[in-house]
């Protein structure tokens, strides 16, 4: 019987293991053959989310057979069958939604009340309760070389609405990289884990823009997405002069829904170019500042945050005569979404700020199956990081 017993076991493990299959996908403009990222995958069989690098290449674990949807805000979606993707790298044409002009968008409302409503909107529309299996992904720069790296596969519960987003954090894996030292204080390392999901679905990053006096600091522009006909675009720029740190920000929304899709700011190169220069110790001089959200809608049904990236890097003042620069840059992939709430301890749930406090914890090659293939030129400051001695 227990012959038995083992022979189906190994039996069983090799139909799963037969049945896994890895399919590369690389995304590109029908009309440029340029490479197209932030392309979302979905593989509907188990729901689980990837999205396409700077190169616009996709790497998938497939475990059977299942339909695979292609979303991007600025083309056309497609549905496809694994069994139609037999190449070991499959190119994927992407064509834009519709071909119209760019026109201005005229409102009765001014553009910045329309954004306050939009926001609100999204805030309703945002599934909770619910749960975000995330992979994470940091990068750590110090004057011009990269020096740390850490990532991680985490879950995020979040319950609550509105302004009264609650959040759990549990870390399945994660790993760190890279030499800490002294010169490095642990506060300028990497993005506050147990904020950055709830700043994301407050959209905390826009409020600078609700404020009162936003309408005599910025030009607020609605036009047509010339890639969606479904869609609008709100393009937000500073007006010159620029006094302090302002950014230039894209929003685009769905205009029957009411909801957002994604939003995109960059620091203006006129915000660092008219800011005044910081020499007491221990102050920041920001020189670069932006970030990238996509959401993703699903009928009524669903509707949460499926990606980010966020970038900054300032000059850090040590001493009279010394200066040191700090770039970090940060990913997160939501490669899985569910209303079920899953049941925990306390003690279970991470309240640091950043993954490189916690003890590396490695049970399978995570990173491998991440949602977010790693770029020659990424893997290759990773590697570079490992083999510091």
């Amino acid at each position: 019987m227990r012959r038995l017993l083992h022979v189906l076991l190994v039996f069983s493990c090799f139909t799963v293991h037969a049945q896994q299959s890895e399919l590369q996908l690389v995304f590109k403009d029908a009309e440029t053959l340029a490479p197209i990222g932030d392309v979302t995958v979905t593989v509907l069989r188990t729901k689980q989310n990837h999205l396409s690098n700077a190169d616009g290449k996709v790497i998938v674990i497939l475990n059977g057979i299942s339909s695979i949807q292609i979303t991007h805000t600025a083309y056309q979606s497609q549905t496809l069958r694994s069994t139609a993707l037999k190449d070991k790298e499959n190119v994927i044409l992407l064509k834009s939604a519709v071909n119209t002009l760019d026109e201005i968008i005229i409102t009765k409302q001014h553009p910045q009340k329309i954004l306050k409503n939009l926001i609100e909107n999204s805030i309703n529309k945002l599934t909770t309760p619910c749960r975000l299996k995330v992979y994470s992904r940091e990068f750590f720069k110090r004057n011009g070389n990269y020096v740390f790296y850490n990532d991680g596969l985490l879950n995020f519960q979040i319950s609550g609405k509105k302004q009264d987003f609650k959040n759990a954090i549990l870390v399945e894996q994660n790993r760190s990289v890279g030499l800490l030292d002294a010169a490095v204080p642990y506060d300028l390392l990497g993005y506050d884990l147990n904020n950055i999901m709830l700043n994301y679905y407050n959209f905390k990053y826009l409020e600078p823009l609700l404020e009162a006096r936003a309408r005599k600091d910025y030009d607020f522009l609605i036009k047509s997405y010339t890639q969606n006909d479904n869609y609008y675009c709100m393009v937000i720029n500073p007006l010159d002069p620029v006094k302090g740190f302002k950014d230039d920000y894209t929003i685009i929304y769905d205009k029957k829904k009411k909801v957002i899709l994604e939003v995109r700011s960059s620091l203006t190169p006129n915000s660092v170019a008219n800011a005044n220069e910081k020499t007491t110790v221990g102050t920041k001089n920001k020189y670069k500042s932006n970030f990238k959200n996509i959401y993703r809608y699903v009928g009524d049904q669903e509707y949460y945050l499926v990606s980010s990236r966020e970038e900054i890097g300032f000059e850090r003042v040590d001493k009279k005569d010394s200066r040191t620069e700090i770039e970090v840059r940060n990913y997160f992939v939501t490669t899985g979404f569910s209303q079920k709430e899953f049941s925990f301890n306390e003690s279970e749930v991470f309240k640091d700020k950043a993954l490189f406090n916690l003890k590396d914890k490695i049970l399978t090659d995570y990173w491998n199956v991440s949602g977010l293939t790693p770029t020659p030129e990424e893997a290759e400051i990773i590697n570079s990081i490992e083999d510091e001695p």
